[in-house]
């Protein structure tokens, strides 16, 4: 069966190309995610790390910049789906391309039920259905919130599962807060783009009751929810350094900080131009940046800051911060 959409050769397709492939994709997406996996993850699960980043990057490659039509991605991640309910059902499909073969190897490894990376598996692939079928339309302030949920799970249980498998750390609401506020930040520092090719990340009770203008990110309306999402946000990043102060692992400890650190700044910068969002915001790609989130991330693992009293509950539709 011809999938339509395979990126690479069917030659040489063995595991050792499939592990190079995983590190490849990982090493050109993400540097940050890289030697996040290189220098912090359990040692015997390093390549299945880098798989896992590796397959999801591809699908929303493909469902963001391949050209489909709307039909064509949706088909695209119901295969996918499909695909991860076969492999943990023990089936082993013959009509997998190279990056599926990455899911599958993957999953092949997974002999814990109900695992952490199970749960990051399912919930990111409920996070790309959300996005090939929302794509074109105001989302509500539930959907938002699901969306958001999802995508926090997803990310903070890879993070135990690939980091410090076998310590322990809180089974609360507090465990997903640190990655809320991280994805309320990248569709912040995301927005203007998302907005031009067609994903818009305000709900529509705030287009409609609030009157912000999509196109218009000067206006007193945008501005206002730009500013209330960044309350959020730090809100968010505060309980999150609560809950990894709990974390037995010092490496992954340091992961969530670190995590915490790269989308802090973006906030600082959102909060300095006054909550006008930037077309891009390349100053998070230098070096210079970067030494410095290290070097915080890392005194928070040796040091850390004394825990403050925080919500026990925190909306992702609203916020404050104090």
């Amino acid at each position: 069966m011809s999938t339509g959409y395979v990126h690479s050769e069917m030659i040489g397709d063995s595991r050792l190309y499939r592990q190079s492939l995983a590190s490849e994709i990982t090493w050109k997406a993400s540097k940050q995610t890289y030697y996040t996996v290189l220098f912090l993850t359990d040692r015997t699960r390093m390549a299945d790390a880098y798989r896992a980043y590796a397959y999801f990057r591809w699908v929303d490659d493909l469902i963001d910049e391949s050209g489909m039509d709307a039909a064509g991605r949706i088909a695209f991640v119901e295969r996918q789906s499909s695909l991860v309910e076969r492999l943990y059902r023990g089936e082993q499909p013959q009509d997998l391309c190279t990056e599926e073969r990455l899911l599958a190897d993957l999953i092949r490894h997974d002999h814990e039920p109900g695992s952490g990376l199970q749960s990051y598996i399912c919930h990111m692939m409920a996070v790309m259905a959300f996005d090939t079928e929302r794509r074109g339309r105001l989302i509500s302030e539930g959907e938002l919130s699901n969306y958001t949920r999802w995508l926090a799970i997803a990310v903070t249980e890879a993070m135990h599962y690939f980091i410090g498998n076998r310590c322990g750390s809180p089974q609360n609401e507090m465990r997903y807060l640190a990655a809320t506020g991280a994805h309320i930040t990248h569709m912040l520092r995301d927005a203007l783009d998302d907005i031009a090719q067609g994903y818009i990340n305000i709900p529509r009770e705030a287009v409609e009751a609030a009157g912000v203008d999509l196109e218009d990110g000067n206006s007193p309306a945008f501005r206002a929810w730009v500013k209330g999402r960044v309350e959020l946000a730090y809100c968010c990043f505060r309980a999150g350094r609560n809950y990894l102060e709990q974390v037995e692992n010092p490496r992954c400890r340091l992961a969530g900080y670190a995590y915490i650190a790269r989308f802090e700044s973006v906030l600082d910068m959102i909060e300095r131009d006054g909550y006008r969002l930037r077309a891009s915001y390349p100053e998070c790609k230098t070096l210079q940046p970067g030494l410095k989130m290290g070097l915080s991330s890392l005194w928070q693992t040796i040091c850390p800051q004394p825990t403050f009293p925080v919500l026990h509950h925190i909306s992702t539709t609203e916020g404050a911060r104090s």
